[in-house]
């Protein structure tokens, strides 16, 4: 009876063991900072391959200038980015990597609130005027959205030391400013329709 449970305590362990190691997948950096865990297929005829996690019967190929690096399941790693000014890489290695890993801090943590409310109030106003310049408001706040300073928060930041290069920096600003005039688009938008659908409403009345 007791070799019988060790047996079965055996193979569930090895069982699990299994099971984990066949989770395991590679995982590819992106230049744009983005992350992908997906068993490489294929890494020939300059792309890197992998299935659709969406659509299995379709894949989906990366091609090397689009890559950083690939990291393969049993730990061996993949360098596709060089640094090289003819291609405009002006970053090492080393700082591309804090780069990117200033807009992925930048993706998951900078919300860019006050300019979302800032451009639906410049649109309500734009639009409460009823006339053709409206949008000059909301989308003239966009514009300029980008200007001011981007404040990182420590909140944000997925490493402390990270605010320590330059480069981090540079890429976590790029992103938070993208995200600025997104918002302040969608926020402009929604309070111009606000602001025009309230002039309709008053000049019938």
């Amino acid at each position: 009876m007791l070799k019988k449970s060790f047996l079965l305590l055996v193979f569930y362990f090895l069982s699990q063991s299994a099971f984990s190691q066949a989770k395991v997948q590679d995982t590819i950096y992106l230049m744009n900072g983005r992350v992908v865990g997906e068993k490489v297929i294929d890494t020939l005829l300059g792309a890197v391959t992998i299935v659709n996690p969406k659509k299995p019967s379709k894949k989906i190929h990366y091609e090397w200038d689009q890559l950083f690096m690939v990291r393969f399941a049993n730990g061996d790693k993949r360098y596709y980015y060089k640094q090289d000014s003819l291609l405009s890489n002006w970053f090492s290695r080393d700082e591309m990597w804090m780069y990117m890993k200033g807009e992925n801090d930048a993706r998951k943590g900078f919300k860019a609130r006050g300019c979302l409310i800032g451009a639906c109030v410049a649109g309500i106003a734009g639009g409460l005027t009823g006339t053709f310049w409206a949008p000059i408001a909301p989308y003239g706040f966009m514009a300029l959205s980008g200007l001011p300073k981007i404040r990182i928060r420590h909140s944000t930041i997925s490493n402390p030391t990270y605010v320590e290069s330059d480069a981090y920096i540079l890429g976590y600003e790029r992103v938070a400013r993208q995200r600025r005039r997104i918002k302040s688009v969608i926020g402009g938008t929604i309070g111009l329709g606000i602001g025009y659908g309230a002039f309709a409403l008053f000049l019938n009345k």
